[in-house]
């Protein structure tokens, strides 16, 4: 069997261009380099490079093996990492992007949780309610909700969430009760930028699009947090994650309407940068967050 110690070789004086480079590189001699490369070739029963006085260059049959030289020497590194992952700390830094909203009620919980469990590991948590580019920025994930749209960004569903339309009972006192959305069309609504509209399913499972148009809509806020505050003062009907008003509800502060119909459920998403291979700090909260959800 070919050791993985000659691929290792192989693959250092292909990106190195020379023996002495990639001896250099490796810590080795220039002959142990040039043994184990010969040793390759023979095992394998091909020539992979051409070697002149002043350069080397691969053969196709080399540049195919290349190609999949470096596959397989990633591979046995994450079977290695994975392996060793139950014993090692995480260290280094992970920088997570998410709302203020989600992290004040989610992240900021499970984190505590994920650092007791890793001490080593430092956070940067970054909040904002607008999307980060987590490549310029430097991001190893961003936690982000509701729908996907089409992304360059790799997505893993963490967890589902309902959303309920509420207000306060001041504002009720002051409209008859709606019971139907052609009813709720009277009452001030309270819009979120990213999110224009949603989808409500009535009792008779028939969907709808809430809010009907923008004629409604009092009030417009870039985030949920500054929605429930606006709900909470009477403002308007605002459709809020259940993670974010339910002591709201519980305390009267707010009042779930349209009881029996029913908006489509949200996702909770981690996204981070398509690279060939998602760092373990990376993979460790994502499981974690999973887990949590």
């Amino acid at each position: 069997m070919v050791s993985l110690d000659r691929f290792d070789t192989f693959k250092a004086v292909v990106e190195a261009g020379s023996l002495t480079a990639a001896a250099d590189l490796l810590g080795q001699t220039r002959a142990v380099v040039s043994f184990n490369l010969k040793r390759l070739e023979a095992e394998l029963g091909v020539t992979l490079l051409t070697r002149s006085t002043r350069k080397l260059a691969l053969t196709d049959a080399g540049e195919r093996f290349y190609q999949r030289c470096v596959r397989t020497l990633d591979e046995a590194r994450m079977a290695v990492e994975e392996a060793r992952s139950e014993h090692l700390q995480l260290r280094g830094t992970l920088r997570i992007t998410t709302t203020v909203e989600f992290a004040l009620a989610q992240v900021v919980p499970a984190l505590t949780v994920f650092r007791e469990q890793h001490p080593q590991l430092h956070v940067h948590l970054s909040t904002s309610s607008t999307h980060a580019d987590l490549i310029s920025e430097r991001f190893d994930l961003a936690i982000r909700l509701g729908r996907m749209l089409d992304s360059n960004l790799r997505a893993v569903q963490l967890s589902t969430f309902d959303i309920f339309a509420v207000a306060a009972p001041a504002l009720i006192e002051r409209f008859a009760p709606a019971s139907t959305l052609a009813a709720l069309e009277q009452w001030p609504t309270l819009g979120h930028g990213r999110v224009p509209e949603l989808t409500v399913t009535d009792p008779e499972g028939v969907e709808h699009l809430y809010p009907p148009g923008p004629w409604t809509t009092a009030i417009v806020a870039d985030n949920s947090v500054t929605l429930r505050a606006f709900a909470l003062a009477g403002q308007g009907v605002a459709v809020l994650p259940d993670w974010l008003v339910q002591e709201d509800l519980q305390a009267g502060r707010l009042v779930r309407l349209l009881g029996d119909h029913s908006f489509a459920r949200q996702g909770v998403y981690a996204l981070y940068p398509d690279t060939r291979h998602l760092p373990l700090k990376v993979r460790a909260f994502i499981d974690f967050m999973k887990a949590w959800g």
